[in-house]
């Protein structure tokens, strides 16, 4: 797709800024479920992980990915050496989860990785109970959501009003989306899936991005 992962001026720093302290730190519930779109390289998991190590607050983390990384390629990156190397073993633990399946990585974090296309699976006549709002058959209402697809310029099927209107009823009231997407277009359909959004200051390198918040 000639798209980066990450930012050039830091894979960690732009993940934290971006869902950590404005979406997971942001969120008052004292137990969380997270939906993630695009699972990546697993840094935001990752993060997220360590964050309710730390914490102490329990999360169920629900990721959806079409293209996950192999086991080669998650070693290249060698993200444990610097980016929490005492939780390395942790790291790896989230990629070496099974595929569909609810599995707990330590007693504060389960993760459930869905290898599937994000924009197949909504049914806007069924928007509470497709794939990524249940969890073991039972119905998940989200309270932060990381979206972190590729740019829309990239992958324009993935930033469509109909997903941002199905994500809307998949969450709890006061619930929060972060994105590192800052266009207008993006802003307007999260707008008129009825968030209430903020423009908030970029990681180094951007110089926006958005939160929207369920009211």
């Amino acid at each position: 797709m000639d798209e980066h992962y990450h930012s050039v001026n830091g894979a960690k720093t732009e993940a934290e800024h971006i869902y950590i302290n404005y979406g997971l730190s942001q969120c008052k519930a004292s137990s969380i479920n997270i939906l993630e779109i695009g699972f990546g390289t697993g840094l935001n998991a990752y993060l997220s992980l360590v964050e309710s190590e730390n914490s102490n607050r329990k999360i169920v983390y629900t990721s959806l990915e079409l293209y996950p990384l192999s086991m080669n390629q998650v070693k290249e990156l060698n993200y444990p050496k610097v980016i929490y190397p005492e939780f390395a073993d942790l790291y790896y633990r989230l990629h070496e989860a099974e595929w569909g399946k609810l599995s707990e990585i330590v007693p504060t974090f389960s993760l459930l990785k869905i290898n599937t296309d994000f924009t197949k699976i909504s049914d806007s006549e069924k928007s509470l109970e497709w794939t990524l709002g249940t969890i073991e058959n039972k119905l998940v209402l989200y309270d932060v959501v990381y979206f972190d697809a590729f740019a829309p310029e990239k992958q324009p099927e993935m930033w469509q009003q109909e997903f941002f209107d199905s994500i809307y009823k998949s969450m709890n009231t006061n619930g929060i989306l972060t994105t590192y997407c800052a266009k207008g277009v993006i802003r307007r359909m999260l707008q008129s899936a009825g968030f209430k959004v903020e423009k908030l200051p970029g990681p180094p390198g951007k110089r926006e991005v958005l939160r929207a918040t369920k009211l």
